[in-house]
């Protein structure tokens, strides 16, 4: 792939992810009553109640770990740490030619899931969750969005994609 292609390539793919998550965020802000101290968010049945939608305001990481942080550790864990993170993983895609048009596919996910929820952290002081998925006791989620999930799915295709490369070696 041509160096304007891949670079553009991407960008793309990182404002795409970005985009539809902020999209995505704002719809269930406006339309689905979020948890307050006293109230539970409301739950909207999308398949039964094995896929449903709600409103939850995360201040923490994944799955609310370091919410009750001090503020000062809040924001260098999760905003100064995650900004220098994303940048050395963005320097390095662009500058590493020898990475497949997947890994540039899984590292760029992993930016704009990154990015859009570092923008949450920093415009609405916590990160909108909104996804559950509970199979019955086979298969149980916390609540997520649509870029934590770019994050789990660059990072299950890097995963995949090291162990193919590791069988071939």
């Amino acid at each position: 792939m041509k160096h304007e292609r891949r670079s553009a390539y991407i960008f793309i793919v990182i404002i795409l992810t970005i985009v539809a998550d902020q999209i995505s965020k704002a719809i269930v802000r406006a339309n689905v009553l979020g948890r307050t101290e006293t109230t539970p968010s409301e739950r909207i049945p999308i398949i039964g109640e094995y896929f449903t939608l709600m409103n939850v305001e995360n201040t923490g990481a994944f799955l609310g770990m370091g919410s009750d942080l001090n503020p000062t550790l809040r924001i260098i864990l999760l905003l100064i740490l995650p900004i220098l993170v994303l940048g050395f993983v963005l320097r390095h895609i662009l500058k590493d030619k020898t990475l497949d048009n997947w890994s540039l596919f899984a590292f760029s996910s992993i930016i704009g899931g990154g990015i859009a929820n570092v923008y949450d952290r920093i415009v609405y002081g916590s990160v909108t969750d909104f996804l559950f998925i509970d199979l019955g006791g086979i298969f149980k989620t916390g609540i997520f969005n649509l870029a934590d999930l770019s994050v789990t799915t660059g990072m299950i295709i890097l995963v995949l994609f090291s162990f193919k490369k590791k069988k071939t070696s």
